[in-house]
């Protein structure tokens, strides 16, 4: 611990205000069952469409493959995230290893990109060149690829407490679109409609790749770069900070995500006593998990001598 000391190339926040509980590790991590089972049908089932496409002809029967891969590839980070969560830390890795699923799930998605460029460019080059299509095995193999995506939901719909669990469930919601996409591809060639249906259809799933791709992408990417976590406003926390009656000022202050849903701060603070030091700790603690959902706390507090007078420095303005 030090006294005080100017740090101008920080943000400093001052005043005071109102404002739990010592970090702790998340409770067990449960639901590993449900998804393994997941991962297991919707991997499976990607395998039988990518056969089932290319022995079809069909481009929304490989698309839906695709879909059901990049989700299955989901579910397979939540189930690590699951069983990683259990590990403790270690001398090498302080934090765990939770970022190994941070890490996978960006590969995934830059590889995912490869195949929704693969996808349309297909598409654009069947649009003009018609390739024929087996349209009743598509129907019959992408119905069955329905009723697998519907186990699926239904496995992941009963365990409504972990996160993991319920942010797979919403992957596995936009597989059922993909494939009733290959479906109404697979009639409409049946009963002699244009073969134009599946090249447009395949397109329409890799758009619902392409959109869940980039929402991995931006997410894992400010994991990476320890950006503030989304939903958190970094001049907000700063200024609810130093409200905590007994805290003078705040400067040195960083916010970041350890994982999704999981974020962390380190910031010095002046108090006014140190004396109080873990009431204000306290106060902090619950504050910040309370308002901001940030349950990693790293404070470092400084203090001023009793016969020294300082003057607390000035709140900035939030932009």
């Amino acid at each position: 611990m030090s006294g005080p000391h100017p740090h101008p190339e920080h943000d400093h926040f001052g005043g005071h205000g109102r404002g739990d509980s010592a970090y702790t590790h998340q409770s067990r991590p449960h639901g590993a069952r449900p998804l393994a089972i997941a991962v297991a049908l919707t991997l499976g089932y990607a395998l039988v469409e990518l056969v089932g496409g290319l022995w079809s002809g069909s481009l929304a029967l490989l698309a839906d493959a695709g879909h059901m891969a990049t989700d299955a590839a989901a579910l397979l980070f939540a189930l690590a995230a699951n069983i990683i969560a259990r590990r403790p830390v270690s001398d090498r890795h302080s934090f765990g290893l939770a970022r190994v699923e941070v890490i996978a799930a960006f590969v995934n998605a830059l590889a995912m990109l490869a195949v929704v460029a693969w996808i349309f460019y297909e598409a654009i080059d069947r649009l003009t060149n018609p390739v024929p299509v087996k349209g009743l095995a598509v129907f019959a193999i992408a119905g069955v690829g329905l009723l697998i995506n519907v186990l699926v939901a239904w496995a992941l719909s009963r365990d409504r407490e972990n996160v993991n669990t319920r942010a797979a469930l919403i992957h596995v919601m936009g597989d059922l679109l993909g494939s009733v996409a290959a479906i109404v591809a697979g009639l409409v060639i049946y009963f002699g409609g244009p073969l134009v249906a599946d090249p447009l259809l395949s397109m329409f799933v890799a758009a619902l790749i392409l959109r869940s791709t980039f929402g991995v992408l931006r997410e894992t990417t400010l994991v990476l770069l320890d950006s503030v976590p989304q939903g958190v406003e970094y001049q907000k926390v700063g200024l609810s900070l130093a409200q905590v009656p007994g805290i003078v000022s705040v400067h040195d202050l960083h916010v970041w995500a350890m994982v999704p849903g999981r974020s962390a701060l380190s910031a010095h603070v002046l108090v006014d006593d140190i004396e109080r030091w873990p009431v204000i700790l306290h106060q902090v603690r619950h504050l910040m998990r309370r308002d901001f959902g940030i349950d990693h706390i790293t404070l470092q507090p400084e203090w001023l001598r009793r016969d020294a007078t300082a003057t607390a420095v000035p709140v900035r303005p939030v932009a």
